[in-house]
């Protein structure tokens, strides 16, 4: 039988807190869809910098969710806090994109918003699950 413990993370700025471990992983399918679409859905798709970063980003993100240790996950193996360093990651990567990668002149705006967003939605998750499930011994 597996029982449910309700777990929340208490910091002292609740804003860092608003954000609950089912509803970031909700955003990271969303977001992860998105990034993969984006150069299509916004004009900008071609076979450079500019539409291989935001896919292959929106691919792993895709990737990385499904194997999270957090509620809509297919596998609990990669642990929740390296899950959001690796969102962290991503977002500043895909937000400094135009620049590493040369295409600035050409967009920027879509690549910084949608690292940005991800930046910030790591920053007001929660650092915990909100549910762990254990094994009830009889």
């Amino acid at each position: 039988m597996v029982q449910k413990l309700n777990l929340t993370c208490y910091t002292p700025l609740k804003i860092f807190d608003m954000i609950s471990s089912k509803i970031h992983a909700v955003l990271d399918y969303i977001v992860g869809i998105l990034l993969i679409a984006a150069p299509w859905l916004l004009g900008f798709a071609d076979n450079t910098a500019v539409t291989v970063i935001p896919v292959i980003l929106g691919a792993s993100t895709i990737v990385y969710s499904l194997f999270t240790n957090y509620e809509y996950s297919l596998a609990r193996l990669l642990p929740y806090k390296i899950h959001l360093t690796i969102d962290f990651i991503a977002g500043l990567l895909l937000l400094a994109s135009p620049w590493l990668f040369g295409f600035s002149d050409r967009i920027y705006l879509p690549h910084v918003i949608l690292g940005a967003f991800e930046m910030i939605a790591v920053l007001l998750s929660r650092k915990a699950t909100d549910t762990i499930h254990r094994t009830k011994h009889v």
